[in-house]
């Protein structure tokens, strides 16, 4: 097969192609190049508003190419080592649920940790697929849930014979990997699929001396968040299938859900960035580690705060790391991460990724720069100085081992009735409680509630957590699922 040029940006070179051709609009978006809109095209810039347009010959159709948007997608294939590559412009989560209704139908069976982002319990709901959790174990001193042990997988594999998949976090949130060749591979021999969750791991791709990637482990699907460390434009993602996988079929399942007017904003950045980490991505990628490394060495050396990386490493929870990820552990300050995630943000005007109940994570990408990273060294500096307090009363950890009863899809349509949440304990809960971000739930449809999570709901309601997923918004009452009289 020939080599394609990486070089090459297709669909960039039809935008550019098209608006030399000075068409005349009578099609969608009804603001006609940003004409008939002004404040949003003062605001966005006419270069942005003129390539906002429809799908028509020139440009290809996003939900059945056959000219630019194709050779994108071969572009794509090639540079992440894939068979096939699908542009997702309905985020991540689109094409993490797209992995899931591909490899399952209603009633199947799909191993995968508890901590999963809930756009994967959302396919369950969506397609009906049963889960088999590997629960993960907790490093209590970091408060963070760790990757699937091989012997957990093993255990649902051999308990479960009958299941169609396993998916894997490729790193989680917090940059923890889990061994996924030997997964993969033990999955493989069962004749199950194994779909990655690399909406973290963009990077695994193009940089050197990092944790291996889906593709590269031998994954049959993987979806890969390239506005978080890959520099498109937010809700831009791919969706990578591997050689056992039909991707005719999988376009079909995209397809189900995906927009039909696919934002050539969103496509083009996905190509642009595409070609600038096929042809910069090892370059670019050492330049975020080094970043992140020196921001981990003077964090460490304030005291209190301790930012982790590759010391944790154990060969199994943690078979490996995720350099680039800034993850911080804040609980010996006295302070639990979204309370310093909230000072940073409201006394310093530093927006980090997240704060949870004992971690914060600074995103560190190709945008960032050495001076951003001394001012958050300063700022955590003075918050230890001028907040460090006894951390007698914080929560140690945040994820707590569901009981699933029902099935999520289930859960989620059954009959419901609302209940104050201190009356709940005991109840089947029918919708989702998390923190976002980063999504994971703490309670998700089919589980049983227990005090511990009730208290874990409360505590994280106090520390300022932005806790979503109920119907009541102000999570005093949660919906459960009516009993039998």
């Amino acid at each position: 097969m020939t080599k394609l040029s990486q070089d090459r940006i297709p669909i960039l070179e039809a935008l550019n192609r098209f608006k030399q051709m000075r068409v005349v609009p009578f099609d969608v978006p009804g603001h006609k190049r940003g004409k008939g809109n002004k404040e949003l095209t003062d605001f966005l810039g006419e270069r942005c508003m003129s390539v906002d347009v429809n799908s028509m010959k020139p440009l290809d159709n996003l939900c059945h190419p056959i000219s630019v948007i194709k050779e994108a997608e071969e572009l794509a294939a090639e540079a992440f080592g894939a068979k096939h590559a699908f542009f997702m412009v309905n985020g991540t989560t689109s094409a993490v649920q797209s992995m899931v209704l591909s490899a399952c139908q209603e009633g199947d069976k799909i191993i995968l940790p508890r901590n999963v982002h809930r756009s994967v319990i959302n396919a369950l709901i969506l397609g009906g697929a049963i889960p088999v959790y590997v629960n993960p174990e907790i490093n209590h001193e970091l408060g963070i849930s760790l990757g699937m042990t091989l012997t957990g997988v093993k255990k649902a594999i051999s308990e479960n014979p009958d299941a169609k998949a396993v998916l894997i976090n490729n790193p989680t949130y917090y940059g923890i990997c889990s061994n996924i060749k030997a997964i993969t591979d033990l999955a493989h021999q069962q004749g199950m699929l194994v779909l990655a969750d690399e909406a973290h791991g963009t990077h695994f791709y193009f940089g050197k001396n990092l944790p291996l990637s889906g593709m590269a482990a031998g994954a049959d699907m993987a979806s890969v968040s390239m506005h978080k460390s890959g520099g498109s434009l937010t809700q831009s993602s791919f969706l990578l299938v591997g050689n056992e996988v039909n991707p005719g079929h999988v376009r079909q399942i995209i397809n189900l859900t995906q927009t039909t007017s696919g934002s050539y904003l969103l496509l083009s950045s996905l190509d642009i960035s595409r070609k600038n980490l096929a042809v910069n991505g090892e370059r670019i990628f050492q330049k975020v580690y080094q970043m992140a490394q020196y921001a981990r060495d003077e964090i460490n050396q304030i005291g209190d705060y301790y930012a982790y990386s590759r010391e944790l490493i154990n060969g199994d929870t943690i078979y490996d790391f995720d350099v680039t990820k800034l993850s911080i552990n804040t609980l010996n300050v006295g302070l639990a991460g979204i309370e310093v995630y909230n000072i940073l943000r409201d006394e310093y005007d530093i927006q980090v990724e997240f704060g949870d109940i004992g971690n914060i994570l600074a995103y560190i990408s190709v945008g960032d720069c050495q001076r951003n990273l001394e001012r958050l060294v300063s700022a955590l500096a003075e918050i230890r100085r001028l907040y460090k307090c006894d951390k007698s009363g914080l929560l140690q950890y945040e994820y707590i081992n569901p009981e699933v009863v029902v099935a999520p899809r289930k859960a989620f349509y059954a009959e419901k009735e609302s209940l104050e949440l201190k009356k709940t304990k005991g109840r089947i809960c029918s919708e989702f409680v998390m923190c976002y971000p980063p999504g994971i739930p703490i309670l998700a449809p089919g589980e049983r509630i227990t005090q511990e999570i009730l208290d874990s709901i409360e505590y994280v309601k106090e520390k300022g957590c932005s806790v979503t997923g109920p119907e009541d918004m102000d999570i005093k009452v949660l919906n459960v699922l009516k009993e039998v009289k």
